[in-house]
């Protein structure tokens, strides 16, 4: 409940304010908080149903594939034909925290080389090793992880190594 007065001995028309807006801020600061902790599930990529698979037969034509599961993520040539990979990931995300992988899925359609459905298989997290994809970084030559000025300094001191001795 709010009350306002009037500022009886300043005379200017002021009002003094009191009230209880203290805890509505300090509620709506515990909503916004709690909402920002929530965990945020993240779908990427193709998240396909068991009808929609049933609906790949062997058989069927590289196209027809195309028009039931869409555009496939990758495709790959393999010895025996080709194949169509559709993968999709799902993760989880607590505020800010680096987001955890909770499952991955990877559809592959297996085409014969005259380009009909030769299988379909699907892998998951359990198939597989997790890996980081974009690891951001390049591997080196050299497995010391020594610096610069090491590897131009590493011979010095050793015999043979200044003007051929």
């Amino acid at each position: 409940m709010t009350r306002t007065t009037d500022d009886a001995t300043a005379g200017n028309g002021l009002r003094i304010t009191t009230g209880c807006h203290a805890p509505r801020a300090g509620l709506v600061a515990l909503v916004l908080f709690t909402v920002g902790c929530a965990e945020t599930t993240l779908r990427h990529g193709h998240h396909f149903r068991q009808t929609d698979l049933q609906q790949i037969s062997p058989g069927m034509g590289q196209d027809q594939v195309r028009a039931s599961l869409g555009t496939p993520t990758t495709t790959s040539p393999l010895k025996s034909g080709t194949a169509y990979y559709y993968i999709s990931q799902t993760t989880k995300q607590q505020a800010f925290f680096t987001p955890s992988e909770v499952d991955r899925q990877v559809v592959a359609v297996y085409f014969t080389p005259t380009g009909n459905v030769e299988r379909v298989a699907q892998y998951g997290m359990k198939d597989g090793k997790v890996f980081d994809t974009i690891t951001r970084t390049t591997p080196s030559v050299n497995t010391n992880d020594e610096t610069v000025v090491q590897q131009l300094f590493r011979n010095l001191g050793k015999r043979g190594s200044v003007l051929g001795e």
